[in-house]
């Protein structure tokens, strides 16, 4: 009898838990149907050919579902969508903007709705599926804007047939007259990758630093990413303080000898979480679409294709990392500088920045 009573006594705890679980299948496959008929998501991001080529297509199989995809740089994108909503048109559904957007005019601007609450599918909600125990909101209120990478951070690239790796062994090596005009950086006086990587060489080695490099070492700027890459695989400009490794894999795959740089003796490894934090506007005007799409990017389908493509570590625990170059994962018991810590946005990169921008323009 005692076990008989055991027995009912777990199903009656378990029945419970059964419940939840299929009231969250009903819950995402109402969330599907509704996002249907809306038929379209606009999604708003850098340009990316994993969102063209992958992402997109897949998420329209999936779900029959198109994804509008506005490609631009973060600053200028958040620029027109405010100029929209002063006339009233919302225009956009997801943003997968940079951190410094996430953070200092997404959310400082409440231009976004929480995300927490929109979060239902199981394999999303389960805490077991990411690192740390739970999705992360990278966000003060931790509600807004998921953080769904972290990589250990590239610090520059090498053309290993122009540059050996024994010539560049501290940042100090960056100052050496050999390579004056010889490297490229994306524009530092703008916000993004190229003033976010000043920012560090400041706060780390000072105004002196910043100053030899950018100025006294000619440091050849340009807002043309894949210009960046072009000149490094030529030589041209064999070393490249902002190259994405998606514009980079390519070429080592044709055979160009380049090199991957993630530390140097006087700048220690950091962490970041390129390529995007993950947010849904407010007023959006596909909501249920832009839901639909925030969930399955979240997914191990979904952020796999992106990790994959993209060359990132993601939060998931659940993705096979074994294709991923060993120099990007985190190794255990290293304490990185986080370069997307939210108060090092809005706080420290902010005010290094600005320290920047006044040396560049000899303030």
């Amino acid at each position: 009898m005692r076990t008989i009573a055991t027995l009912f006594a777990i199903l009656a705890w378990a029945a419970p838990l059964a419940a939840q679980t299929k009231a969250s299948d009903k819950e995402w496959n109402a969330l599907i149907d509704a996002a249907k008929k809306e038929g379209k998501v606009v999604v708003a991001g850098s340009p990316d050919p994993v969102m063209r080529n992958e992402i997109m297509p897949k998420f329209k199989e999936r779900f029959g579902i198109s994804i509008e995809f506005l490609a631009g740089r973060s600053s200028e994108i958040t620029a027109r969508v405010k100029t929209e909503r002063g006339s009233g048109i919302y225009s956009v559904d997801v943003y997968l903007a940079g951190p410094d957007t996430t953070a200092t005019t997404l959310y400082a601007d409440k231009m976004i709705d929480a995300l927490k609450p929109l979060l239902v599918m199981p394999e999303v909600v389960d805490a077991a599926k990411w690192k740390g125990g739970k999705i992360w909101f990278a966000d003060p209120e931790e509600r807004f804007a998921v953080r769904p990478f972290s990589s250990v951070a590239t610090l520059m690239f090498l053309n290993t047939e122009q540059v050996k790796p024994d010539e560049m062994r501290s940042a100090k090596d960056l100052l050496n007259a050999r390579w004056r005009g010889k490297i490229s950086t994306e524009d530092p006086t703008t916000t993004g990758s190229g003033a976010n990587a000043a920012a560090r060489f400041y706060h780390e080695l000072g105004e002196e630093f910043v100053r030899k490099l950018y100025l006294d070492q000619k440091a050849v700027r340009t807002r043309d990413r894949r210009q960046m890459s072009d000149w490094l695989a030529r030589g041209t400009h064999p070393i490249c303080l902002n190259c994405r490794e998606d514009d980079v894999r390519p070429l080592v795959k044709e055979g160009f000898k380049i090199l991957e740089i993630f530390e140097l003796a006087d700048i220690p490894g950091s962490v970041n979480g390129s390529p995007w934090m993950l947010t849904i506007a407010n007023r959006a005007p596909n909501p249920k679409a832009a839901q639909l799409f925030a969930n399955w990017i979240l997914s191990r389908e979904g952020l796999g294709i992106y990790a994959r493509g993209y060359g990132s570590v993601s939060m998931r625990t659940d993705l096979d990392e074994s294709y991923l170059n060993s120099g990007n994962l985190p190794k255990k018991g290293v304490k990185y500088f986080d370069d997307t810590d939210w108060n090092w946005i809005v706080t420290g990169r902010h005010e290094y920045r600005e320290k920047v921008w006044r040396v560049l323009k000899g303030k």
